[in-house]
C-alpha cells in the first residue's frame, strides 16, 4: 500500500476528522480518491460523446421542420 501526503487547510482538516470521526480515515480518503477518478472517467467519456455527436452533425444534410414532422408520423403505427 502507498502513502500519499497532501496539504490541506487547517479547517478542511478539522471539519474531516469531526465528520469521519468514527471511521478509518485511510478508507474514507481511497473511496473519495476513487470516487474522483471515476467522475473524471465519465467527464472525459461525456466529452467525447458530444465530440462525436457534434462532429457528426456537421457532416449531416440539414432538414427542414416539414420534414422532421412527416418523418415522426410515418414512425408512428
Amino acid at each position: 500500500m502507498a502513502t500519499v501526503n497532501f496539504s490541506v487547510p487547517d479547517e478542511v482538516k478539522a471539519e474531516f476528522n469531526r465528520v469521519f470521526a468514527r471511521e478509518n480515515k485511510s478508507s474514507v480518503i481511497a473511496r473519495l480518491m476513487m470516487q474522483a477518478v471515476e467522475e473524471r472517467r465519465l467527464q472525459k467519456q461525456r466529452e467525447q460523446a458530444i465530440d462525436t455527436i457534434l462532429r457528426r452533425r456537421r457532416s449531416q444534410k440539414p432538414v427542414t421542420d416539414r420534414q422532421i414532422r412527416a418523418a415522426r408520423i410515418a414512425g408512428r403505427p
